[in-house]
């Protein structure tokens, strides 16, 4: 588990804001996985205020989908 803190005052800080920050890149399911281990977490708005801490999982990397090329002719 790894703790983020939210520690910006004055910006509009979500929770979806602060994957992206660290991950740089869409980590699906994640926000919700959030949600569920930090009761209570929705109750403080859209926007965390300052000072607001909550536990995030450590995601595990997904192997890369292979597709089927895709035949014009």
């Amino acid at each position: 588990m790894i703790v983020e803190p939210v520690t910006v005052e004055g910006e509009f800080i979500t929770v979806s804001l602060i994957v992206w920050r660290r991950f740089k890149r869409p980590m699906h399911g994640l926000v919700e996985q959030i949600h569920d281990i930090n009761p209570g977490l929705a109750d403080l708005g859209a926007f965390l205020p300052v000072g607001t801490s909550f536990d995030m999982p450590v995601p595990t990397p997904r192997e890369p989908a292979i597709l089927e090329p895709i035949k014009l002719w």
